[in-house]
């Protein structure tokens, strides 16, 4: 933890500090060695969040772009069970940022306790394996509307470059119900699309951590570049694609926002 209660205020861990956890009451631990972060740790040796894990330096740089109130904030639901959440931004929206894998039980119990939910993942050591492919218009315009794409897959050249068929060339065809007809290329379109982009992406996910793809509230990979990418589905289709955000915009949208789901909306 990074915070504890000493002397009935919150405080960072210090040589030799001795708090309070101020989840549970129980008495906490500053370790403050040379090569680990400064946490407070249960004296027990056992937190008393099942959902926390050890923090890394990304988390911590993700919760220092939070007003020191909005970190480590303890959430009692109303059957009285108590967690203990990374971030809860001033506009009431909760940020849970996750470095580690986590079975999908564990998440939609999270999602339901909080309820109010964004997920930043760390995607920094699986980079290699989730490619950003071609740009996709506004799901909400109209030229969307007539297009149904073929999905990017890792080795799939074509599709990964934008191929697409048409609607207006096949009635009386739904994009769910389309299978064949002609083949076009995105480079046919490429201005069309380009001016009716924002930030949509197809994307190729060697491996992916299933999970993350079946969330219920919005999940932000965090890649260690300057652009988060936002797991979204794009169409009645359900083809999967990225929303690519800027960082310092999330951060600043979080700040003023109320509900996580209106972020950044189409």
């Amino acid at each position: 933890m990074q915070y504890a209660l000493v002397d009935g205020a919150r405080s960072e861990a210090f040589p030799k500090g001795k708090g309070t956890c101020a989840t549970c009451g129980n008495a906490t631990l500053a370790k403050c060695g040379e090569r680990k972060l400064h946490h407070w740790a249960h004296r027990s040796l056992k937190d008393c969040d099942p959902w926390w894990e050890n923090e890394t330096d990304w988390h911590r740089a993700w919760k220092a772009h939070y007003p020191e109130e909005c970190r480590e904030v303890v959430h009692v639901a109303p059957d009285g069970e108590v967690h203990r959440s990374d971030i809860r931004a001033p506009g009431g929206i909760y940020i849970e940022v996750q470095h580690s894998h986590m079975p999908e039980p564990e998440l939609r119990s999270r999602e339901t306790f909080y309820g109010n939910l964004i997920w930043i993942l760390d995607g920094r050591s699986w980079r290699k394996n989730f490619d950003v492919c071609h740009a996709l218009p506004n799901p909400r315009s109209p030229m969307a509307a007539d297009l149904v794409w073929f999905q990017a897959k890792r080795g799939y050249h074509g599709a990964n470059n934008g191929m697409f068929l048409r609607l207006s060339e096949n009635p009386p065809h739904t994009k769910t119900t389309l299978r064949g007809g002609e083949i076009h290329s995105l480079r046919s379109i490429a201005a069309e699309v380009q001016a009716n982009y924002s930030g949509h992406h197809q994307f190729a996910w060697t491996r992916p951590h299933e999970a993350w793809l079946e969330a219920g509230c919005p999940v932000y990979i965090d890649f260690g570049e300057p652009f988060m990418a936002r797991l979204q589905s794009y169409d009645e289709t359900g083809l999967r694609c990225v929303r690519m955000v800027r960082r310092d915009a999330f951060i600043q949208a979080t700040m003023t926002a109320s509900r996580a789901v209106d972020l950044f909306p189409d």
